[in-house]
């Protein structure tokens, strides 16, 4: 019997008793619909938290400053007002020095310590507020680290680091609240900042707007180039005989530097009275918490999956009695122990694939409109977040993981019917 026999063979003798196979493969495909949609959550997440990080900026980078940065956790834009919105809030000039800021010295002290290199300090800008010309005036935050960071993007482009035209990446949720319609439409509109200097003087300037970053998890506040960051600090001070303050320095180390000489830099800093953070310090433990949330979710559908594995040995091991006098023929007529071997792994690798295939295109089915309901409701907020990401190789891991284990589990069954002797299965009533 060629290999294609076997093939035809298999699959005709897997629909014999057509209720016992269907309930064994939609054993199989509620481990496989299980298993999908929990792989295709920690695909989702992943990815959203990857590019969450990415806006945090480069792996072999330090922010270095003397106080953690604080974000509100109020959502959306608040309106401008003169009266609560300055940004003093009536305890003295931010722009004016605090114990908190990284000074000159500071600077030369990080310079001087060896595996820290382009370090560079961020000036503090501070934005009273943004507007269109047309809009109501909204109260603004650009993130102190913008000009090194990655935006996720909705609409545009990156921020140019070279560019002399002052730039920003507009938060997502600023597009409704200045009366625009879409992420698109902001980009290249030209927009009105203001803000004060130290002696209380009211400035504005204008910026380009290059991109509309999503609703970011992990980082706060809207992207500005370099030139406008500078044209900000120099108005900010003018005026000032005070020394230049720095709220965060960026510094890198190598690449290739290990966990310990990580580890032995920061203990340095932290000697010259600052800390220093990497972006997975800034992540903390929010990848254990998502890995270890699709583990368990992961582990359910295991579960399943051993469950049906039982049930595909008793289907075998009733077709094999069942087939006696069937395989004792075939033995009679020439038939290899090893044939008879392939012949029911055959069946039980066709019931894993149908389960699988099964368990896999309802999820897929199932999950796009899920997407796109979450996306809109419970989500909304989560812009960027595809919570069921359908990878195909996610998808065929587990065509694969499922056929394994039912070609596993149907061993005993084969291994069974290949030692039957002839003479006996022929006999047998």
């Amino acid at each position: 019997m060629s290999a294609l026999d076997l093939l035809r063979s298999a699959f005709a003798n897997t629909f014999r008793s057509k209720l016992r196979t269907t309930l064994t493969v939609l054993a199989l495909f509620v481990g496989s619909f299980t298993l999908t949609l929990t792989t295709a959550v920690g695909a989702g997440v992943s990815s959203y938290v990857t590019n969450q990080v990415a806006s945090l900026g480069a792996e072999d980078v330090f922010l270095i400053s003397r106080s953690s940065v604080t974000a509100t956790t109020e959502p959306g834009p608040r309106k401008y007002d003169p009266a609560t919105s300055s940004p003093d809030n009536g305890a003295g000039n931010p722009l004016t020095g605090s114990a908190s800021a990284l000074t000159d010295a500071d600077i030369a002290a990080l310079g001087a310590i060896k595996g820290l290199s382009n370090v560079t300090p961020i000036s503090p800008v501070s934005v009273d507020w943004i507007t269109t010309g047309t809009s109501d005036k909204y109260q603004f935050t650009i993130a102190p680290t913008s000009s090194i960071a990655q935006a996720d993007l909705a609409a545009g482009k990156q921020l140019d680091a070279s560019s002399e035209e002052p730039q920003i990446v507009l938060p997502e949720d600023y597009i409704e609240a200045l009366g625009l319609t879409s992420a698109q439409d902001a980009v290249g509109l030209q927009v009105t900042l203001g803000f004060s200097d130290v002696l209380g003087a009211s400035h504005e300037t204008k910026a380009t707007v290059v991109g509309v970053a999503r609703t970011s998890l992990l980082s706060s506040g809207a992207g500005a180039n370099a030139a406008l960051v500078d044209r900000v600090a120099e108005q900010q001070k003018a005026g000032s005989d005070k020394p230049d303050r720095y709220q965060v320095a960026v510094a890198y180390f190598p690449t290739d530097a290990t966990d310990s000489e990580i580890a032995a830099l920061k203990e340095e800093i932290a000697a010259s009275g600052m800390s220093a953070q990497t972006i997975q310090d800034q992540l903390g433990i929010v990848q254990t918490i998502i890995s270890g949330i699709t583990g368990v979710l992961n582990a359910f559908a295991i579960i399943a999956l051993v469950a049906a594995a039982f049930g595909i040995v008793n289907t075998l091991l009733m077709s094999v009695q069942e087939r006696t006098r069937e395989i004792g023929l075939m033995k009679a007529m020439g038939m290899s122990n090893g044939r008879v071997f392939a012949l029911f792994s055959l069946e039980a690798v066709l019931i894993g694939f149908l389960g699988s295939v099964l368990g896999v295109v309802v999820a897929v089915l199932i999950g796009f409109p899920l997407n796109s309901a979450l996306a809109s409701g419970p989500l909304e907020g989560l812009s960027g977040l595809n919570l069921l990401l359908f990878q195909p190789s996610g998808i065929a891991a587990v065509i694969i993981l499922i056929v394994v284990i039912a070609l596993l589990a149907g061993t005993l069954p084969a291994r069974r019917a290949a030692k039957k002797n002839p003479i006996d299965a022929l006999r047998y009533e």
